[in-house]
């Protein structure tokens, strides 16, 4: 009980509850903490000043990172992370006229040219691969404009398109960036009440190796939501060729006598290198195994060898 001249202000039930009323007024008090309905029947905690999209208040879902870091790790992902690519092969009336009116037309929808090859072929023509960068939003607009281009596209030759989903890596990499990260604190907590040399080095050797893979596991998140952001489209652009050109090179009068010429020359070559080689190799040869049998067969003839054996082999006449 208060004495008689104590004011009740002053009484500690009456502080007490004066830090009550205060602590209710404060945005971090209780009132300044609010609880959400969650969607799968919990209740979630808010705090902050960010809109709730659920209750309309200014709070942020503790741990979804809604004033998380800058690097989207931590962030609630609302839509599917699909990575677009495709190749499509057109047949355009004016190569360089088609490669403007696509260029300004992935430029309209938000786009840009990521890569870009310009050749001739064989038969002088020129023919262009393209590779465009276009918002996944953008992805069937970015179709539609190629298959048409004012009317430049004549024919599409072919058309491949692929869509991967890599919402799971994203869920994957954001949890495991938030688990180092805690670690991360963890550690530098360790590494201010360490005193040992041995202690702190270890502990600097530990947040390096847990900084290195935050860095790594960032690169790739970037790269996943920018792949996904971002759809890649390759565009290969040439003209159509006509039949009868088609024909035409298939036959050449000027290159048959060539090669007719060519064979001739070959043949002749070829007759011309057998004489030689006769006349200077085998010619000489012959003559000397020419005469080496005839010196033979005159020694045996004048042996008699050859007379004697001619004449055992006559046969007498009764």
């Amino acid at each position: 009980m208060p004495h008689r001249g104590q004011s009740d202000a002053n009484h500690p039930f009456h502080r007490g509850r004066d830090r009550d009323r205060l602590a209710r007024r404060r945005p971090g008090g209780l009132r300044g903490r609010r609880l959400c309905p969650d969607p799968l029947g919990g209740r979630q905690r808010l705090a902050g000043r960010q809109r709730c999209r659920r209750c309309g208040d200014r709070a942020r879902l503790q741990g979804l990172g809604g004033t998380g870091p800058a690097d989207g790790v931590g962030a609630a992902v609302d839509d599917p992370k699909i990575i677009r690519t495709g190749t499509i092969d057109l047949e355009v009336r004016d190569v360089p006229v088609a490669l403007r009116a696509a260029r300004d037309g992935i430029r309209t929808l938000g786009g840009y040219v990521g890569a870009s090859n310009t050749s001739n072929s064989d038969d002088g023509h020129p023919i262009a691969t393209i590779t465009y960068r276009i918002p996944a939003v953008r992805w069937e607009e970015a179709l539609d404009l190629l298959r048409g281009l004012n009317g430049q596209t004549t024919k599409v030759v072919s058309e491949q398109t692929e869509a991967v989903e890599v919402t799971g890596q994203v869920i994957d990499i954001q949890a495991r960036i938030q688990n180092l990260r805690a670690s991360e604190t963890a550690l530098q907590a360790i590494a201010r009440t360490t005193v040992k040399v041995s202690d702190v080095l270890e502990v600097q050797a530990q947040l390096t190796s847990v900084r290195g893979e935050i860095e790594v596991l960032t690169g790739e998140l970037k790269d996943l939501t920018d792949r996904a952001a971002f759809a890649t489209l390759t565009a290969n652009f040439g003209i159509p060729v006509v039949a009868v050109e088609l024909a035409k090179k298939g036959w050449d009068p000027a290159v048959t006598v060539d090669e007719a010429s060519a064979s001739l020359i070959d043949v002749v070559q070829a007759l011309a290198n057998a004489g030689i080689w006769f006349g200077i190799v085998w010619l000489p040869i012959l003559v000397v195994l020419g005469l080496i049998v005839g010196i033979a067969a005159w020694v045996l003839r004048r042996i008699g060898v050859i007379g004697r054996h001619n004449q055992g082999s006559v046969t007498p006449t009764a």
